[in-house]
């Protein structure tokens, strides 16, 4: 009798949460990360699958079919259920391939520009000295020089194509990567892990690669998202002054530029690319701004 009684009150344990439900559940606790990830996801699965979703060719031109208006105007037709450009071009399918355009524009240009960001901060915050000094003064000019107006002088120099606005975007936005990478480094140079890993005669190259890197990988996520959506509207920029994408390549911002000449008659035509500009962007930054809130608990509003 004794002994059940004992039984009956040891204390029950539970299972340990898996960590891949825990991670669900912080997700789904940030109201901001769940709506943005939902949006950049849903934008993301159209541009994959926007040969399969798409009944127009976004390059097919006809004129006769010209400037048809959206399918809510009284002489809207869901044949086009955005309306056609000049040109006769359906606008949904030209806007959802422009999607692939955004994206890749804002991905590559991110992960080039974090390479260069990320290198150099590693270094100037890990070694400091002559290094952290000479690092300093490079980010210090490139810090000086704005953005918009280096990448309009290179454009108009080289030429615009999606090559060179990649290129171009990759490595005139490193300096905020530089900038975060060096300051979380010297904050973590001196830890006791660091320390160990020097004690057993590992390698400068190990120490950076093994040790320092993915410790300072969360701040360096947020700033990709950050820099990711900052190239999205660069590139906007440029093709609508004409040194981005070149036609006829269904970037937004050059959508933007074509409709220009009609937005006091038709003003859907430069609604639409840059409600769809400004609904991407604001994904990036939901998620950026989540990802920050879930690295930093104390932070949160």
């Amino acid at each position: 009798m004794t002994s059940l009684s004992l039984e009956q009150k040891k204390p029950m344990t539970l299972p340990p949460v898996p960590l891949w439900r825990q991670w669900l559940r912080n997700v789904l606790g940030h109201h901001s990360l769940t709506i943005g990830a939902f949006l950049l996801l849903a934008i993301v699965f159209l541009a994959i699958f926007a040969p399969f979703l798409m009944g127009h060719d976004p390059y097919a031109q006809d004129v006769s079919q010209r400037m048809i208006p959206p399918v809510w105007h009284d002489k809207g037709s869901w044949e086009h259920i955005l309306g056609t450009d000049k040109l006769g071009r359906d606008y949904l399918s030209r806007l959802v391939y422009g999607t692939r355009i955004s994206l890749v524009i804002g991905l590559a240009a991110a992960l080039i520009s974090g390479f260069i960001g990320t290198t150099l901060g590693v270094l100037a915050g890990y070694f400091g000295g002559k290094t952290d000094t000479v690092i300093s003064y490079i980010i210090t000019t490139r810090l000086s020089m704005p953005v918009i107006l280096v990448a309009l002088a290179m454009a108009s120099l080289v030429g615009g194509s999606l090559q060179v606005v990649i290129l171009l975007l990759g490595f005139l936005l490193w300096d905020r990567f530089a900038v975060v990478a060096r300051a979380t480094t010297q904050q973590i140079r001196e830890a006791e892990f660091i320390a160990s890993a020097k004690t057993l005669g590992a390698s400068t190259s190990y120490i950076l690669l093994r040790e320092v890197l993915p410790n300072i990988l969360s701040p360096l996520i947020v700033v990709v998202t950050l820099e990711m959506a900052h190239a999205i509207l660069l590139e906007a920029t440029l093709s609508f002054l004409g040194l981005g994408v070149q036609p006829p390549l269904p970037s937004w911002g050059l959508m933007v530029a074509e409709g220009k000449a009609f937005m006091f008659f038709q003003p859907w035509v430069i609604a639409i690319p840059g409600i769809a500009l400004m609904v991407l962007v604001l994904a990036i930054n939901l998620v950026g701004d989540g990802l920050r809130d879930m690295n930093a608990p104390g932070d949160r509003s």
